[in-house]
């Protein structure tokens, strides 16, 4: 990717609630699946602007939340979204795969598939303290998929059903303790603003490169609009064994 076009593909996604599909209810379920509370170290890896860090946040009062993420503008973002909880919560630019220090909670949003989920989970593993646990959602088929879910899915040909999934998790020696589908209404979340900044951008007389990038985004969306109940992430939590 030219610096042109990064800079074309972060302007459709600037100012976005989120970088990916995903809602408040997601973090909640499994703070209270895993029964987490008191003073904690989290870790939001890949944090994107914030969204998830900010629900961390006003979950686990007590707890110091640190999110990792290696978008500047993303992380200037973040850290004004959480900034009412500051210092204990914050958002530094570095790379997820070398966590500094250990956390009871890892927490990843739509990004472990960047690193595979077993190779992730496996260089997390020292990351983690004594009964601390990973959380990450990861693309899944639901049933036989349709053309359109194919489609929508055309750049990600590692993706499996949920017991591929969890074949990668106990591939890294980790047991997943629960799951939980992110389909239909997270997405419509995340594609409905995204949409509108489309728009808008088209309004203002874009130049090559950005035209491209809101072709892109544009086709992502119109893809999960002909499957929008098939194309889904799982949203997995898993421990070391």
């Amino acid at each position: 990717m030219t610096p042109e076009q990064r800079e074309a593909f972060f302007t459709v996604l600037r100012d976005l609630p989120r970088e990916g599909p995903g809602e408040p209810a997601d973090v909640r379920w499994a703070l209270d699946h895993l029964g987490l509370s008191g003073d904690l170290h989290v870790l939001d890896a890949a944090c994107g602007p914030g969204a998830d860090l900010l629900t961390l946040a006003e979950a686990l009062p007590q707890a110091r939340i640190t999110g990792m993420e290696m978008t500047p503008h993303f992380v200037t973002e973040a850290n004004a979204r959480v900034e009412a909880y500051a210092p204990r919560v914050r958002a530094i630019h570095a790379d997820m795969t070398a966590p500094d220090g250990t956390y009871d909670l890892i927490w990843c949003a739509g990004a472990l598939y960047f690193l595979g989920v077993t190779e992730g989970l496996q260089r997390w593993r020292a990351s983690l303290k004594s009964g601390g646990a990973v959380v990450f959602s990861e693309p899944v088929l639901m049933g036989a998929p349709s053309e359109a879910t194919l489609a929508f899915w055309e750049e990600y040909p590692q993706i499996t059903d949920l017991d591929g999934i969890i074949a990668r998790v106990r591939a890294a020696k980790y047991d997943v303790q629960a799951h939980r589908m992110i389909v239909g209404a997270p997405w419509a979340a995340y594609y409905t603003p995204m949409q509108a900044r489309i728009d808008m951008l088209r309004g203002q007389k874009p130049d090559s490169a950005l035209t491209v990038a809101l072709d892109e985004n544009q086709i992502e969306i119109d893809r999960w609009r002909a499957a929008p109940d098939q194309i889904a992430y799982a949203l997995l939590i898993a421990t070391p064994q």
